[in-house]
C-alpha cells in the first residue's frame, strides 16, 4: 500500500474518529458506557489480530520465519486487550506508551503490501487503530492516568520483548522487530543510521519518546484534575491502583 494514499489517510481519519468517540463515550456517560466501550474495543482487536493469523493459514502463506507473534504489534495487541478487560495499570501503561510510540508510527508509515479491500489492509488498521484508541480510551476517557515510574517499567518490558524478538530472529531467520534488517517501506529507521547502528538510535528515541508522552500526560492530568492524582479514586470512581475497581 502507497503510504498517504486515499486508503490510508482514509484508515487515519477512521482511527482518529473512533478514538475521540471513545474518549467522549467515557467521559459523558462513565457509569453506562464504559463497559461496553471496553469490551467492543477489545473484541475488535483481538478478531482483526487472531483474524490475520487465521487469513495466513486458510491461503498456506503462514511461515514460523514470518508470522510467529513476535513482533512489539503482537505484544501491544495482547496487553490492549488485557487493559480493557481488566484495568490493571501496568496493562494500561504499557498498552498506552507503546500505542503512543510504536503503533502510532506503524499506522503513520505503515509496512503494509496490501491495500483496501484486502483483508490484511482491514486487520492492520483495525487492531493498530483499535490500540491506539483503546490506550486513548482508557487514560483519557477514564482518567487511568500512568504512574510514578511507568516509563522506566515499560522500557524495562519493551528490551524483554526485544530479546525474545531477536532469540526468535537467530532460531527462525526472520526480521522480528525489524533487528534483521529495516522494512520495505518508508519509516523512521530509514533515518537511523545503517544496521546495527540504527538498533541503538532506535532505542534511545523509543526512550526519549515515552518520556515525552509522559511529559506531555501528566499537563493533561493536571489540568483535567486540578492538580495531582487523588490517592485513591479518580472522579467518575475510576481506581488509579492495580486491581479490578471501579466501573469496569
Amino acid at each position: 500500500m502507497r503510504q498517504f494514499s486515499g486508503a490510508h489517510l482514509a484508515a487515519l481519519a477512521v482511527t482518529v474518529l473512533v478514538t475521540g468517540v471513545c474518549v467522549w463515550a467515557a467521559r459523558r456517560r462513565p457509569r453506562s458506557w464504559a463497559r461496553p466501550v471496553a469490551w467492543t474495543l477489545a473484541l475488535l482487536i483481538f478478531a482483526a489480530w487472531a483474524g490475520e493469523y487465521l487469513a495466513d493459514v486458510l491461503l498456506g502463506t503462514w511461515t514460523a520465519q514470518y508470522d510467529l507473534p513476535l513482533q512489539l504489534t503482537d505484544a501491544v495487541s495482547l496487553v490492549c486487550i488485557l487493559a480493557l478487560l481488566t484495568r490493571r495499570m501496568l496493562w494500561v501503561e504499557l498498552a498506552y506508551f507503546w500505542a503512543l510510540t510504536a503503533t502510532l508510527q506503524a499506522a503513520v508509515t505503515p509496512d503494509l503490501s496490501r491495500t483496501f479491500p484486502s483483508v490484511y489492509y482491514l486487520t492492520y488498521f483495525t487492531y493498530h487503530g483499535g490500540a491506539i484508541a483503546g490506550s486513548c480510551f482508557l487514560v483519557f476517557g477514564c482518567r487511568l492516568y500512568p504512574r510514578p515510574g511507568a516509563v522506566a517499567r515499560v522500557y524495562a518490558a519493551t528490551a524483554v520483548v526485544a530479546l525474545v524478538a531477536g532469540l526468535g530472529d537467530i532460531l527462525t531467520g526472520g526480521n522480528y522487530m525489524y533487528l534483521r534488517e529495516k522494512p520495505v517501506h518508508d519509516s523512521l529507521l530509514n533515518v537511523m543510521g545503517p544496521w546495527p547502528v540504527y538498533i541503538v538510535s532506535t532505542a534511545l528515541l523509543g526512550l526519549a519518546l515515552m518520556v515525552l508522552v509522559k511529559l506531555v500526560t501528566d499537563r493533561i492530568r493536571c489540568r483535567d484534575l486540578g492538580g495531582d492524582l487523588p490517592s485513591r479514586a479518580e472522579p467518575g470512581g475510576f481506581s488509579d491502583r492495580d486491581g479490578p475497581h471501579g466501573l469496569l
